[in-house]
């Protein structure tokens, strides 16, 4: 990454319209080992400019060009896969094996997939004598978070690219330095000038100017329910399509014929994954009132097997959280679930032994949690899981769709039939029946306040292009 202060507009590294910087900050030793530049509204314009010049010639490109530019987009990503995980690792906290094994390799996984998509998707179908077409929106406006970088890049631009869009970037300000390795990357690929543009900023700076954009035709969006509602707000008055992959608060429902003990021990595998930061983490784990106490005691020594330690060590172990607004959160979180009445059952308040510098959190495991307290309604968004009592299915069914989220559900059953029927009846846009592994062909995304849009494969190409219908096109 040879540009730090720089932008990438209109196929080049400039320099922004005002010089002001901002530091990143690794979270393993609170020490700022980088600085970017901040982006303003001048800038926004500058590369919503170059994308609109760039849109006409790019969305008439035929799809073998754009399947070819995708195979040399995937080409150079693999080149830089180690540069990718150390900017990873160092701005997020990702542990390095993790950053490049899963951040990494996710963001090679959805550029492979939609690649596949893009060889064979029909974009046009005959209706007797009509012609019903997708072409791509426009020109899109991303913005993209910090907790899974690549992942929520690459399945935002992949598929913008294979629809014939051109884009403005706008990375999280807390963890940039891959996002312009990744414009490098797009640059070395040969994506012509003007269709991808990057620039860095805050949310008031550079994510307010393009979502009111009036040269901006949609806005995708993945981060805080909060940031996304006034994202939809400000695109209002330009009547901008706005995607949103937003908040999660996912429901672990063990039902009573599981295997108690695996279905335990993988839900807070999932719940602890990347330090907890993941929208769609199952940090609610409804078990049968009957087996709270073998749950605890399954939870308590799975728990005491996580280590805790800085990024740059090898191994599998589990990182920091991404920033001290974070880490303070969390803290207050578990803070009042001590304090609402919860049972601890492990971790609890500050950083594990040892660790005296960084934003390390103690894997955390609440039992006997009441769906009042905050720890059970809120997004934590750290390694904290809540394990809550029912009585019988109907009332997990219930207790898990009682949120104001609809991200993900999960469902652990030896009775695959149980299982599918109690999937059926979740309010969320993703189900995971007995913890299958990662399906990048899975549309993802939620229901009521977890956003509006499906990324992943077809369904997230789908999100950037239009229908229009031709009537006429064959003579009757």
């Amino acid at each position: 990454m040879k540009h730090p202060l720089q932008f990438y507009i209109d196929g080049q590294w400039t320099d922004p319209v005002t010089a002001r910087t901002m530091g990143v900050v690794n979270p393993s030793t609170e020490d700022v080992f980088a600085e970017i530049s901040v982006g303003s509204p001048a800038d926004v314009d500058r590369a919503v400019a170059a994308a609109r010049r760039a849109f006409p010639e790019y969305s008439m490109q035929p799809r073998a060009f754009r399947v070819a530019l995708l195979g040399r987009v995937l080409q150079a990503y693999e080149r830089r896969a180690a540069d990718l995980a150390k900017a990873v690792s160092m701005e997020m906290g990702a542990p390095i094996d993790f950053a490049l094994e899963e951040q990494v390799a996710s963001g090679f996984e959805h550029l492979k997939r939609i690649h596949e998509v893009l060889q064979t998707y029909e974009f046009e179908h005959k209706r007797g004598t009509s012609l019903v077409v997708r072409e791509p929106i426009g020109v899109v406006g991303l913005i993209t978070p910090w907790n899974w970088p690549l992942n929520q890049i690459t399945c935002k631009v992949g598929p913008a690219l294979a629809a014939g869009c051109t884009m403005i970037l706008k990375p999280s300000e807390i963890a940039p330095l891959n996002a312009m390795i990744f414009a490098e990357i797009l640059h070395e690929a040969g994506v012509p000038a003007g269709v991808f543009n990057l620039v860095n900023g805050d949310g008031p700076g550079v994510g307010d100017a393009m979502s009111r954009h009036p040269g901006i035709d949609m806005m995708s969006f993945t981060g805080s329910t909060r940031a996304g509602i006034l994202v939809a707000k400000t695109a209002a008055d330009t009547v901008k399509r706005v995607s949103q992959e937003l908040g999660g608060k996912s429901a672990n429902i063990i039902l009573p014929d599981a295997d108690l003990k695996v279905a335990v021990s993988k839900g807070i595998a999932k719940c602890f994954g990347n330090s907890g930061q993941s929208c769609n983490a199952p940090t609610r784990m409804l078990v049968q009132r009957d087996q709270m106490a073998e749950a605890i005691q399954h939870a308590r020594a799975t728990a005491a097997k996580y280590q805790v330690g800085p990024a740059d060590s090898h191994g599998r172990h589990m990182g920091p959280v991404v920033s001290e607004l974070q880490f303070n959160k969390i803290q207050d979180l578990i803070e009042s679930g001590i304090r609402q009445g919860a049972e601890l059952v492990a971790g609890g308040l500050g950083r594990p032994d040892g660790l005296n510098r960084g934003y390390f959190v103690k894997p955390t495991v609440f039992a006997n949690v009441t769906k009042d307290m905050r720890i059970a309604r809120e997004e934590i968004f750290g390694p904290v899981l809540s394990i809550m009592a029912y009585d019988t299915i109907d009332d997990a069914v219930t207790e898990a769709n009682d949120t104001v989220y609809g991200l993900a559900s999960y469902i652990q059953s030896k009775d695959l039939a149980k299982a599918r029927e109690v999937a059926r009846r979740m309010r969320s846009g993703c189900v995971y029946i007995n913890y299958p592994a990662w399906d990048v062909g899975l549309p993802f995304g939620g229901y009521k306040q977890s956003g509006n849009g499906r990324e992943y494969a077809e369904f997230g190409l789908e999100d950037f292009l239009e229908v229009k219908g031709i009537g006429g096109f064959e003579a009757a």
